[in-house]
């Protein structure tokens, strides 16, 4: 299965790695706690630029959108990232990812939208 492919090239090498040392562990969970936070502020900083209060069509369309992108980000990384080791770092970077798929999908409608 191709999940199983992914899951030897990418994952069973970086749980080696995060095995070698606490250090890297620690590694891992302060890029994905630093992910998370940026992506958080991009998806925080774009509506409110948007609008987020202001409930017209036109924003609310974007926000659902949005939120959108976020749930299929999800749905992709529950299907690719292994459930049987190191799943509370893989759930970090799931949301983490997901939240900055939504940011870009809402910095790119913003530039065509706004902006021009």
């Amino acid at each position: 299965m191709i999940t199983d492919k992914i899951e030897d090239a990418i994952f069973t090498p970086l749980k080696t790695w995060t095995e070698q040392s606490n250090s890297n562990w620690n590694m891992l969970i302060g890029i994905g706690l630093l992910s998370l936070i940026i992506a958080m502020i991009l998806v925080y900083v774009l509506q409110k630029k948007m609008g987020m209060s202001v409930s017209d069509e036109r924003t609310s369309q974007i926000n659902l959108k949005s939120a959108l992108v976020m749930l299929i980000g999800i749905i992709l990384c529950d299907l690719i990232f292994p459930k049987e080791y190191m799943w509370q770092i893989f759930f970090l970077f799931k949301y983490s990812l997901a939240f900055l798929a939504a940011g870009i999908y809402l910095a790119i409608r913003y530039k065509r939208d706004f902006l021009s």
